[in-house]
């Protein structure tokens, strides 16, 4: 199965991932801004640096995991605003939870591949200390119909809207240990310090002016979170965060975020008539629904979707972006698909960098772009899981 019209990545720009502080919003370096502010200023800059005349670009995608409060986006315009663009660019606003900006993806290059567009923005975000978790949040309510009423006692509605509760449920029913998950923790942050020690993550990332709590001013350029100094000691000592005796803690679990991405894409002759040197072309898209109390399945039937349409095996993917959101996460997938674990998150993963909900798959797309590149990879495959149970799957190959 191919898409109708090739469709491919020319440019892919992010913030910095803040740490979120809810609690003590002071402490957030991205606290000062709204994440539709910051889009505007990814856009920009990726119209600027791809000398790109606005008005060639059809519409924009965005995606947000919690669109309540400052998080919406009045049907995508108020990024549009921010970044000065024509106000005849059309806009609109996805909601997928996690996989949010993975989706906004998926509908840009599917409106391009069909004809309806040429050239698309894609962005995700989330500010997890403005608009953060947790049903203590007055603008996120649902019909308590779906935990009283016997007809859907099955979704298990409010075990399922706790991500750490799906998380030990899957680590219980998968059998890994709380070792083995803060193993792979130790890793992400590893790589994570390392890619981030050789610079790796500058060339995607757009330095930001921030005021400290101090009152000076600084560029921030880096993802907050990472840790150099992190050992299988500390986390093998962290308490257990959801259940007396589990193994999920917050070391083998990706922290709270605050950021935003972003991505240009176009068709391949868009690109090529305007001189354009893309980095990598869509392959194809897989998407699935799981039970919502085991909400980190999602990647697998998902991945397997996207390989069946692009008529791919696990073992021609050259590298592999899975979304942390729990180190179980990474791992089941890994079992599950058969994937060996050198060609999987070898930037780290969210665990150390990050994952601000919404804005997540694009960075793992425009991240796992720029490795098959350095690599000389030819097929990478990023992959995420959703809240409500779901999974979301790109793959994508090297131009």
């Amino acid at each position: 199965m191919k898409l109708a019209r090739e469709v491919v990545i020319v440019d892919y720009l992010r913030s910095p991932f803040s740490r979120s502080r809810p609690k003590e919003p002071e402490k957030d370096l991205l606290n000062g801004y709204t994440m539709d502010e910051v889009i505007g200023m990814l856009w920009k800059q990726l119209v600027k640096r791809n000398n790109l005349d606005p008005k060639v670009i059809d519409e924009a995608v965005i995606g947000v995991a919690r669109p309540v409060m400052e998080m919406w986006t009045y049907g995508g315009k108020l990024p549009a605003f921010f970044a000065e663009l024509p106000v005849e660019m059309a806009s609109q606003q996805v909601d997928q939870q996690c996989g949010s900006s993975l989706d906004a993806l998926r509908t840009g290059v599917m409106a391009i591949s069909e004809g309806f567009a040429d050239v698309v923005l894609c962005a995700g975000m989330e500010h997890m200390t403005h608009v953060p978790l947790g049903g203590g949040n007055p603008a996120v309510k649902i019909s308590p119909k779906l935990s009283t009423d016997p007809r859907y006692k099955q979704y298990d509605i409010d075990f399922s809207r706790n991500m750490g509760f799906t998380a030990q449920k899957l680590q219980e029913l998968a059998g890994f240990t709380r070792e083995q998950m803060d193993k792979w923790s130790l890793r992400s942050h590893q790589l994570a310090a390392k890619a981030q020690k050789e610079g790796f993550f500058k060339d995607e990332i757009l330095p930001i002016e921030i005021t400290l709590q101090d009152g000076s001013k600084q560029m921030y350029d880096y993802d907050a979170c990472v840790r150099a100094d992190t050992t299988i000691e500390t986390l093998l000592q962290l308490k257990p965060a959801y259940k007396p005796d589990g193994s999920i803690t917050a070391g083998n679990s990706s922290p709270l975020n605050a950021g935003a991405t972003s991505m240009l894409i176009m068709s391949r002759d868009k690109a090529k008539k305007l001189g354009m040197k893309p980095i990598a072309s869509f392959v194809s898209f897989g998407v699935a629904g799981v039970d919502p109390t085991i909400m980190g399945s999602g990647p697998v039937p998902a991945s397997k979707k996207a390989l069946e349409y692009a008529g791919l095996k696990p073992k021609d993917i050259d590298f592999w972006e899975i979304n942390e959101a729990f180190s179980v996460v990474a791992l089941y997938c890994m079992r599950e698909l058969g994937v060996a674990e050198e060609k999987v998150n070898v930037k780290g993963g969210a665990v150390a960098i990050g994952h601000p909900l919404g804005a997540t798959g694009l960075r793992l797309v425009g991240t796992l772009a720029r490795i098959l590149k350095q690599e000389d990879g030819k097929y990478g495959l990023a992959t995420q899981c959703c809240g409500g149970g779901q999974g979301v799957t790109a793959i994508i190959k090297k131009e």
